[in-house]
């Protein structure tokens, strides 16, 4: 039911004469109950239905029902009836402030007979003692209290301030106090509640829930800085006398926010040796986890400077009081996240270093069989975040000792030990360009350790693309370093690996074919061929051919053309190396054209090469002649028919023909894009008109454009 704000605001004018009678009928029942307590809370509970009788109605009613509680003898039945009256007023007139304070200042009056005979005989009779009892009183004074601190003059809160003070054994109207006021208005109070707190009776309410509740409140603002360093000890003197570990560390996890915010190392290491004393005893820091947890969180938001938090004396010792496994791995993680977050620069502080690889090697040992995966990506994220920050500038070797302790220690996280591998490979190039010029022996000596970490380290992945992508890329490292025998070694473990692949691959939690990954993979290969130089020992291009008899000898899905496409990308390897010389190369390293000079039986092995990949590539064609697979053999056609336009040398008759007979078939069943094929003759003859092309005009001749009817 939809109810306009109009129905809501009407004056008692515009009320009839029956719901006028009706309204005053109910007041009348109400006030004909005997018992105090039930007319009392009816009544209050219908207070807004005085707005249907007159508009004073609500602002005389609410010091008469003030005054009725009164006649209520229990303390602590009065004290929550004046609460729900307060709760009552601030809905229905919250601008009566008066009807508020008039509830406290009665409670005030009434505050002794907590401490009178009959209070404390009935306590007896029900075995209840004082300090549970008093704390029975704090929900219903807090209440009362927010309701006269909110929008509340500062003057009006210092008058409560005072008149609490006039009061005996007010520890528990203290509490209310400093959890009702703004923090602001305590803060700048800080000294005047410490000598409030020392007058309090230790026997009523505790003092460290007082301390803590001035502790909450100094957390969120700031009180005169001449008054800071007094406040802590005031307070901390009370706290360390604490006997029971969990009033101790509940009121110590308050307090160390204050110290970090404003105190020094110093300081903060004493609080923390101070912690540590009082929990380690009987193991009491088991039954104190999220306090302890709380507290290296606090430390961790004001002291981000890790170099300044690991000279903390205390701060290792503080972690070592988490035993249990689960909690010990969310404190790293926490610490682990504010170095990623703030460290702005690398390191190579020995302290930071040494402390940060215990972090990380207890989130690392936390790695079990049955951690979950994005839990395992996590962890690997965050170590990856401190690798990446740890360098030692250029002292290189220092920086590969750092890699190989890393991987010694992080061994089960396989995203770890790839980051390794890519540092490592890195630090190699870097080495390269620093020392540029200047190849002495102990560089080399250094590169090859680094590519021997590597080769060392690749193997114990579990994707096989990543290892795939790893030993090219490494191979990659080695050769541009000119070790070329290592470069070897990784490709030919990388040629090796290629019958492995699975036909399927898992990616996000689903199984993939792997076909176009192995495509691309080969791919990128290829282009890196082109430039590794023959091994004398191994006869003329080992790679390729090696890599042609898996590709060969792999067992392809049967709907899958991949076979043929990597076919094609062979011909433009073999044709980019019949090259006088190549389009690219790798500085300080001879390519083939180099070795061989675009000698005469090099070429012809090139050429033999060809021909037997182009047979491969027509075979296929061949089967694919049935009707399903026609059109997928019209695109290989054009596809091949395209390579040898970019890459053949159109003289060769024999390759002329071939061309001329591709042509035909793509278009033979009608399955040939008609503007595709127009293109592509004109691109033909626009090729015909530059210099020594002219046998493309004879080419274009040959090309028949076939209907499509």
């Amino acid at each position: 039911v939809c109810i306009s704000n109009a129905a809501y605001n009407f004056s008692p004018e515009s009320v009839n004469d029956t719901a006028k009678e009706t309204c005053l009928n109910w007041f009348f029942k109400i006030a004909s109950i005997r018992e105090l307590i039930p007319r009392f809370y009816v009544e209050a509970a219908i207070l807004k239905c005085n707005k249907f009788l007159s508009k004073t109605g609500i602002s005389e009613c609410l010091p008469r029902l003030t005054s009725m509680i009164r006649g209520i003898g229990d303390p602590l039945v009065a004290v929550y009836a004046r609460a729900y009256l307060c709760r009552v007023g601030m809905e229905v007139a919250p601008q009566l402030k008066e009807s508020l304070n008039k509830n406290f200042f009665d409670f005030l009056l009434t505050f002794k007979q907590i401490h009178g005979d009959t209070v404390q005989n009935q306590l007896i009779v029900q075995c209840v003692e004082i300090p549970l009892y008093l704390t029975l009183y704090s929900p219903a004074i807090d209440w009362i209290l927010q309701c006269i601190a909110y929008r509340a003059p500062e003057v009006l809160l210092t008058e409560m301030m005072e008149r609490c003070k006039k009061l005996g054994n007010n520890a528990l109207l203290l509490n209310s106090v400093m959890s009702a006021f703004r923090a602001e208005f305590i803060a700048a109070r800080s000294m005047d509640f410490i000598g409030m707190i020392k007058e309090c009776d230790e026997s009523g309410f505790p003092k460290h829930l007082l301390f803590r509740s001035l502790g909450l409140n100094l957390a969120l603002a700031d009180p005169p800085e001449n008054d800071r360093l007094q406040i802590l000890n005031e307070a901390w003197k009370v706290i360390t006398k604490l006997k029971n570990p969990q009033d101790y560390i509940n009121c110590a996890e308050v307090w160390v926010e204050y110290t970090c915010r404003h105190f020094k190392k110093r300081e903060v290491n004493t609080v923390l040796a101070d912690i540590i004393k009082h929990m380690t005893p009987d193991r009491a820091f088991e039954d104190a986890y999220p306090q302890l947890q709380s507290i290296i969180q606090k430390v961790i938001t004001y002291i981000y400077d890790f170099s300044l938090l690991f000279s903390v004396e205390k701060f290792l010792p503080f972690l070592d009081m988490f035993q249990k496994e689960n909690v010990r791995v969310e404190v790293c993680k926490c610490i682990m996240e504010s170095f990623i977050k703030h460290q702005q620069e690398s390191t190579k502080d020995p302290v930071i270093l040494n402390a940060l690889l215990h972090i990380c090697k207890t989130m690392h040992d936390s790695v079990n069989a049955l951690t979950l995966e994005d839990e395992k990506r996590m962890l690997a994220a965050l170590i990856n975040g401190f690798i990446k920050m740890v360098s030692f500038g250029r002292d290189f070797e220092q920086q590969l000792s750092f890699y190989v302790e890393a991987r010694s220690m992080f061994c089960n996280l396989e995203p770890v030990l790839v980051q390794l591998i890519h540092s490592v490979n890195q630090l190699a190039m870097e080495t390269r360009k620093v020392m540029k010029g200047n190849h002495s022996r102990k560089t080399a000596a250094f590169v090859r350790a680094c590519v021997a970490f590597c080769f060392i380290t690749i193997p114990s992945l579990s994707s096989i693309f990543t290892r795939l992508n790893l030993y090219l890329h490494s191979g990659q490292v080695a050769l541009a370093n000119q070790c070329l025998s290592q470069a070897d070694a990784f490709f030919k473990a990388a040629v090796s690996l290629v019958p492995e692949v699975p036909k399927t691959i898992s990616i996000d939690g689903k199984m993939r074919p792997s076909d176009a990954f192995l495509l691309e993979f080969l791919c990128n290969f290829f282009s890196t061929l082109l430039v590794v130089p023959d091994h004398p020992e191994q006869g003329v291009l080992f790679l390729v051919r090696g890599l042609l008899n898996v590709i060969q000898d792999y067992t392809w899905e049967d709907n899958s053309d991949d076979k043929v496409r990597i076919y094609t990308n062979v011909l433009h390897l073999l044709s980019a190396m019949t090259q006088e010389t190549y389009i690219y190369h790798v500085d300080k390293v001879d390519s083939n054209d180099t070795l061989y000079g675009g000698d005469s039986k090099f070429l012809a092995e090139i050429n033999k090469l060809c021909e037997t990949v182009i047979a491969q590539i027509l075979d296929h064609l061949k089967t694919l002649g049935k009707e399903e697979t026609l059109k997928r053999q019209s695109q290989l056609a054009l596809y091949l028919f395209n390579t040898i336009l970019a890459h053949g040398d159109l003289r060769n008759n024999k390759l002329n023909q071939l061309s001329v007979n591709l042509w035909n078939l793509a278009q033979k069943h009608g399955f040939a894009d008609t503007k595709t094929m127009v293109k592509t003759l004109e691109y033909i003859r626009r090729r015909s008109k530059q210099p020594e092309m002219s046998h493309f005009a004879d080419l274009a001749l040959r090309l028949p454009l076939q209907s499509r009817t």
